[in-house]
């Protein structure tokens, strides 16, 4: 996989296809929206999902830490996909993020679906957190923002392509603030176009479609213009 640099807030970062983020300077690897164990609450609400996304997502970030190996992980909100969903974690996950937390240091950033600490997994829970100039949060702060790190909306954009349109989950960015894709194996998205989205970048912006391989950049408002010409995906 090969990330797209990007200079944001004064640091140099690194936009990775797997959606997450890596600050080099401080060996920080940051994600947003794991969302684990939202299969079993779809169980418990009756909507039978293969409950293996939690597996998944843990797999995928196990790959980042041995690519990266961050000293620091951040995980900006929504690590589970509710209150309860530490509780019902598999004794392998559990054993496996307690790991993680005992290699790392680990900030699990609160969110809306989680907004108390997760129990027994290691790490810190904090309502928001920050590192030198860049400020870690679930939900972007309204108005201006000044090296703000953000995830909730799980933002996806689509690019019109050979008379069709590719929508994948995106990066968006402009000077002051990032916001991340959704991780999780189990989460969809909302489109850049959204007003929920467009509020927070008046000025416009560019993003970042996520590859296999590599990131796809464009400026905000061609992903802004392939939703309302509303082409197929």
């Amino acid at each position: 996989m090969t990330p797209a640099p990007l200079h944001f807030a004064g640091e140099h970062l690194l936009l990775d296809p797997s959606g997450a983020l890596y600050w080099p300077a401080a060996r920080l690897l940051a994600l947003a929206d794991l969302h684990l164990e939202k299969g079993s609450a779809a169980a418990m609400r009756g909507a039978l999902l293969p409950p293996w996304d939690t597996r998944a997502t843990l797999d995928r970030l196990a790959a980042l830490l041995r690519r990266f190996r961050p000293e620091i992980v951040v995980a900006l909100g929504d690590s589970f996909h509710d209150a309860g969903g530490s509780a019902r974690l598999g004794a392998e996950e559990r054993a496996r993020l307690r790991r993680i937390a005992a290699a790392h240091r680990v900030v699990w950033v609160l969110g809306n679906h989680d907004p108390a600490p997760p129990g027994d997994i290691g790490g810190e829970a904090l309502p928001a957190w920050q590192l030198g100039r860049l400020h870690f949060r679930h939900i972007a702060r309204p108005g201006p923002a000044a090296g703000e790190l953000c995830g909730h909306h799980h933002p996806k954009a689509r690019i019109v392509a050979r008379g069709g349109a590719i929508a994948r989950p995106c990066f968006v960015a402009d000077a002051r603030r990032l916001m991340l894709p959704a991780f999780g194996a189990y989460t969809g998205g909302l489109d850049v176009a959204d007003p929920a989205i467009a509020a927070l970048f008046p000025r416009g912006g560019r993003v970042f479609l996520l590859g296999r391989d590599r990131l796809f950049s464009f400026p905000y408002a061609a992903a802004r213009a392939a939703a309302a010409a509303g082409a197929p995906a």
